[in-house]
């Protein structure tokens, strides 16, 4: 009997018995997807400074989530973990293309920021001379792939898996200096701080600025994304995210040296490493950080992505 009602007791605590009712947390979540990268300086900068959180209030619950992979946001954010994200823009294409409209792009944050480089010694002048020569990107199906594979058509050229004579592999940015020092690799298209790094850490060369890449420098390098069952629930959510949004990009624009600073800070405390501040500078020249839908761009880098396969219509 004394068993009996111990367990009582203890069942009527864990369910709410014995007259006492839990408080029920009337508290929203809002959860923020971004990559530690300076291309993601919003993020970057709003996470340092709460100001989300501020204009929000304490009613509501805000957490960032760092990923390294566009694939891997898209699935959080089907997982529905992820209300909003920062993203590049082809990832964001085929997370809208796969889910018929669920993930929506709702705003740019950078444009350009992506460069053609080549080893010191890679006999290499033009994107013509990539013919017979093994270059990397850092993800396949990636922004960067998509823009490279473009050049390649431009100037009459192919991938091997198209049956062309460009060898196209992808190497993480980090691996890119070992893999080009030691002559794995001819050349690069990557994006910022990468870029500058490779120029300053192994005397790569460049054979494309960022405004010859595509679009003369004016394609997204990452946007903003929603879950749409999230947008229908709390649009009012989701326009003050874009008011602070539009207030960051502004203050980064109007106070370089200063985001520059927050955003070393904050990818120390990721990563781990600082980035030489003159690195970050530098790239910063090659990046526009904009609200500005480029929506000329994002639809040319949908009909490139449906010529190589990797959406099966333009959404």
């Amino acid at each position: 009997m004394k068993r009996l009602i111990i367990t009582g007791v203890i069942i009527g605590i864990l369910f709410g018995g014995g007259g006492c009712s839990k408080k029920q947390d009337n508290t929203v979540s809002v959860r923020i997807a971004y990559f530690p990268n300076i291309t993601h300086s919003q993020a970057l900068v709003m996470k340092d400074q709460k100001s989300f959180e501020d204009k929000l209030g304490d009613t509501y619950k805000v957490s960032w989530y760092s990923f390294n992979a566009g694939p891997s946001e898209v699935e959080a954010i089907f997982a529905g973990k992820i209300d909003l994200g920062y993203i590049g823009p082809v990832p964001a294409i085929n997370a809208n293309a796969k889910s018929k409209g669920d993930v929506k792009i709702i705003a740019n944050a950078c444009e350009g920021g992506a460069v053609l480089l080549k080893s010191k010694d890679a006999a290499i002048n033009s994107v013509s001379d990539l013919d017979g020569k093994i270059i990397a990107v850092p993800q396949l199906g990636n922004t960067q792939h998509l823009c490279l594979l473009n050049l390649l058509t431009e100037n009459g050229l192919a991938a091997k898996t198209d049956g062309g004579s460009v060898e196209v592999v992808a190497v993480a940015n980090a691996d890119m200096q070992g893999m080009l020092e030691r002559g794995q690799i001819d050349g690069a298209l990557v994006p910022e701080p990468w870029g500058s790094i490779l120029e300053e850490s192994c005397n790569a060369k460049l054979i494309l600025d960022y405004d010859e890449i595509f679009a003369s420098g004016a394609y997204p390098t990452t946007v903003l994304v929603v879950n749409n069952d999230f947008y229908k629930k709390h649009k009012d959510i989701v326009q003050a995210f874009l008011e602070v949004h539009e207030e960051t990009t502004d203050y980064i624009c109007n106070n370089k040296e200063e985001a520059i600073e927050t955003v070393n800070s904050q990818l120390e405390e990721l990563t781990g490493k600082r980035i030489d501040v003159e690195i970050i500078k530098h790239s910063f020249e090659r990046l526009n950080f904009t609200v500005k839908k480029s929506e000329e761009a994002i639809t040319a880098l949908s009909e490139i992505a449906l010529k190589q396969g990797f959406i099966s219509e333009i959404p």
